[in-house]
């Protein structure tokens, strides 16, 4: 270990001078930060030369040998390297402790190369796939991370301690506590990777949740947010929207409407179907396919009540409200052009006879009468029954 620091002794006795160190070490930090600085692009440029698993490689070497030059000439040109060992020897780092550092550094960055080749692959077969959305892509590329970079951490661990059961144990029994404390929040990561996969719906699509209405603005691993059309922001919980009924309003390309009108008993049926049917073809937001269509629904309390049906593409929010204003006011036009009348709510008030019951209550109130209190009554007034003065 330490005739690999002093590799770079000979930079202190080639460069004595204060100021000809600064500009070494700032050549050196200058060299880092270009290379820092164009990652990217030779990255991008390699990639379209060779294979993308090349490519990281690559960058990848040049950027680590690049940053461990910039420190060595950095150590050496400063003369700190007799520093640096009894600052090892003081903390006991030796040849063993280095190695094991080593071989992880090694891991963690071939652990990176292999993330980015995965998700690279991942994106390219997923991208020949119509029937995966890019969120669901980017769930996927979020579990495959977590997952190569949970085996890397355990393979590092299972270098720096040699039995690692203990502790696979205790991360056991502590996932338990907290599965058990956390058993909602859990639930509710279930359920949205459910949502993310199911595709019941996806961001942008006009929903229903719950009795609240929107578009869905995002669909995260805890919850489903939606922008109500009032200007609302709900956020709806994933565990929720899993055991609710989901009205789903953009899964298809076309959505029927429905407006109901009342026409006089007096009025003929058939000319109020035909007469509606008519002014459909007023609508400029309703399909021709499918075709309106008015049903009879229903003997209303005052008429006959009609159901005027049609169909709108690509619906929104917006086209729905204007496709039922627009229907609404041709249907009104052209009943009144035809003189079909829409009746107002009526009630018919008559007079009932005497009930039976009040009959009953005065029959009862004339039998209560104590018989002392009862006369019969002659027909001139002084005049007894008899005749007898």
């Amino acid at each position: 270990m330490y005739e690999l620091l002093t590799a770079f002794d000979w930079l202190a006795e080639a460069f004595s001078t204060q100021t000809q160190r600064i500009a070494v070490t700032a050549i050196a930090i200058g060299l880092l930060v270009l290379v820092l600085a164009t990652y990217r692009r030779v990255q991008s440029w390699l990639t379209r030369h060779l294979r993308p698993l090349y490519a990281d490689i690559i960058t990848t070497i040049l950027l680590l040998s690049v940053s461990v030059l910039t420190l060595s000439i950095t150590i050496g040109v400063w003369d700190v390297t007799d520093d640096i060992a009894d600052l090892l020897a003081q903390f006991d780092i030796g040849t063993a402790m280095i190695a094991r550092m080593s071989v992880s550094f090694v891991i963690l960055v071939m652990t990176m190369i292999v993330w980015r080749f995965v998700a690279r692959l991942l994106h390219d077969v997923v991208a020949n796939a119509n029937s995966v959305t890019e969120h669901q892509e980017e769930v996927s590329v979020r579990i495959m991370q977590v997952t190569i970079w949970s085996v890397a951490i355990v393979v590092v661990l299972s270098i720096w301690i040699d039995d690692l059961s203990g502790l696979l144990v205790g991360a056991g029994f502590l996932g338990i506590v907290l599965g058990m404390a956390a058993r909602q929040t859990l639930g509710a990561i279930l359920a949205g990777f459910v949502l993310m996969f199911a595709r019941s719906f996806e961001v942008g699509h006009w929903v229903e949740i719950d009795g609240r209405e929107g578009i869905v603005t995002d669909i995260s691993i805890f919850n489903t947010q939606i922008r109500a059309f009032d200007g609302e922001y709900i956020v709806v919980p994933n565990d929720i929207v899993i055991s609710s009924v989901v009205l789903n309003r953009s899964k298809t390309s076309q959505l029927r409407i429905e407006v109901e009108v009342g026409v006089d008993y007096e009025v003929d049926v058939e000319q109020a179907t035909t007469l509606a049917r008519d002014a459909i073809e007023d609508v400029a937001e309703a399909a021709t396919s499918p075709e309106p269509s008015v049903i009879t629904k229903e003997f209303g309390p005052s008429s006959v009540v009609l159901g005027v049906r049609f169909w709108i593409d690509n619906p929104n929010a917006r086209k729905r409200a204007t496709a039922r204003t627009q229907a609404v006011n041709a249907i009104k036009a052209q009943f009144q052009g035809a003189d079909v009348k829409i009746p107002y709510p009526q009630r018919e008030v008559s007079q009932r006879g005497p009930s039976l019951e009040a009959t009953d209550d005065s029959t009862s109130a004339s039998d209560s009468s104590s018989p002392a209190e009862t006369r019969t009554q002659s027909p001139l007034d002084g005049e007894h029954p008899s005749g007898d003065p």
